[in-house]
């Protein structure tokens, strides 16, 4: 990573620590009425799984991630833009603000982060595409099932359980002290996400079974094989 990359994600990471360290409070008190009367151990809900200042940190972490992404799809977007990854970066940003801001569902914001651990195989998929490796190549291939099952695992498999425990907090003295800002952004967001958890299982399925089957390289050969060809017209021109 470049030293740029790294001050504008350390920079995200400290601007949001101080954000919601200094800002939280008075934003809280303006937002929920009577929040200064609470006592302390009321001004974070759904805390009995520990204290929330680890997930905090952790959630300014990833909004740090965030950011910076947004910023790098909207200055390269012709070359990398995504719409589906700019939806997925506001959903998540609009949820983990309230667990910044209030303290408020810590279990749940961490499970949530739990989809990440099938970042690490997306990310190798880019750099094997962005270095031309085929698709055919074993790598690529095991890389591609790795993916596809880490996918599976950490962002489909655990909807039942997650939404289950979800529905059970509904009608709770909890939930209703979450107040209808952060029901709606909680909600909200998680739909919105695992629409694209499905969207994106499908698209992996898909291009993991056309590897497979060797519908996939079959199509990258066909285009090795015009490129190489072009390069070979370009060579021979240039050297007439």
């Amino acid at each position: 990573m470049e030293t740029r990359e790294l001050t504008v994600v350390a920079g995200s990471f400290v601007g949001f620590q101080l954000l919601f360290s200094v800002a939280s409070p008075p934003l809280s008190s303006a937002i929920t009425p009577g929040y200064g009367r609470l006592p302390p151990t009321k001004l974070t809900e759904w805390n009995s799984r520990g204290d929330p200042s680890l997930v905090k940190l952790n959630v300014a972490i990833t909004c740090g991630y965030l950011l910076y992404d947004l910023v790098l799809l909207a200055c390269n977007w012709s070359t990398m833009g995504d719409s589906f990854f700019v939806c997925h970066h506001l959903a998540a940003l609009y949820a983990y603000g309230y667990v910044l801001t209030r303290g408020v569902l810590p279990y749940f914001a961490n499970f949530r982060l739990i989809s990440e651990l099938s970042t690490p195989f997306v990310n190798q998929r880019w750099f094997f595409e962005s270095l031309k490796y085929p698709r055919s190549h074993r790598l690529v291939v095991l890389n591609g099932v790795a993916m596809a099952v880490v996918f599976f695992l950490v962002r489909i498999a655990v909807m039942p359980s997650y939404w289950a425990s979800v529905f059970a907090t509904f009608g709770t003295p909890e939930f209703e002290r979450l107040g209808l800002g952060a029901q709606v952004a909680w909600i909200t967001s998680c739909i919105a996400l695992d629409v694209l958890n499905i969207i994106w299982m499908y698209k992996i399925t898909r291009g993991c079974y056309k590897v497979l089957t060797g519908r996939g390289g079959r199509k990258v050969k066909v285009e090795a094989e015009a490129s190489s060809s072009l390069d070979k017209k370009h060579t021979n021109n240039h050297t007439d």
